[in-house]
């Protein structure tokens, strides 16, 4: 299959793009600096594009089986790329009759889990939305974006990311976070969001994931 990986140098991105590529995927990683994205292969395509530029996109997503986007800011004050990215790539997709898109948002957008623990529910997520308000408020927008713009999309709610190495090992919850588990690694993230790729009963649906 060939894929369409935006928000390909940042930490998420660069396992999408890896591990696509080690499983016999070919893939188009759009980038504004290449010098970001250490990886090279015969089936990778490395291509610099503005992500707000629904019509220089549209090259990049022709013939694809499917988008997948780690798009986000990692501060408020990068806020408001996610959003607006996604509508120049929506745009695109369209344009080129691509339906498959997969984008990681965040476990504080949305509802939570009714059976998460009252410390975390009245304590920690207040703190966590208040620290990041405009990042969350970047992603809401982003994911009505996608609901109403994208025919098959999956969204993606990982709590905090990180660095460690894949477990290979993951727990998903379909329409809220995962009660009780406060992080992901990147590498599981994205291997869980590749095996959606081809998954029917992901489509269209909210999915939290934690390990």
């Amino acid at each position: 299959m060939r894929y369409t990986v935006f928000g390909a140098t940042g930490g998420t991105g660069r396992q999408l793009v890896r591990q696509a590529l080690e499983t016999g995927h070919e893939v188009t990683a759009v980038v504004r600096n290449p010098d970001r994205l250490p990886v090279r292969h015969a089936s990778l395509e490395v291509a610099t594009a503005d992500v707000e530029d629904s019509e220089a996109l549209r090259p990049l997503v022709a013939g694809s089986d499917a988008a997948l986007s780690a798009l986000g800011a990692p501060a408020n004050a990068g806020a408001g790329i996610a959003s607006s990215g996604t509508r120049a790539i929506l745009r695109a997709l369209e344009a080129e009759g691509v339906p498959r898109y997969l984008a990681v948002s965040a476990a504080p957008v949305g509802e939570q889990p009714a059976d998460e623990g009252l410390f975390h529910r009245a304590v920690v997520l207040p703190l966590v939305r208040r620290a990041y308000r405009e990042v969350y408020a970047d992603l809401a927008v982003m994911e009505e974006e996608i609901r109403a713009g994208a025919p098959a999309w999956t969204l993606v709610r990982p709590p905090r990311l990180t660095d460690k190495p894949g477990t290979g090992q993951w727990r998903l919850r379909e329409g809220t976070a995962v009660p009780r588990r406060l992080s992901v690694t990147r590498a599981d993230l994205a291997a869980a969001m590749l095996r959606m790729v081809d998954d029917e009963s992901t489509v269209r649906k909210v999915i939290g994931i934690a390990n």
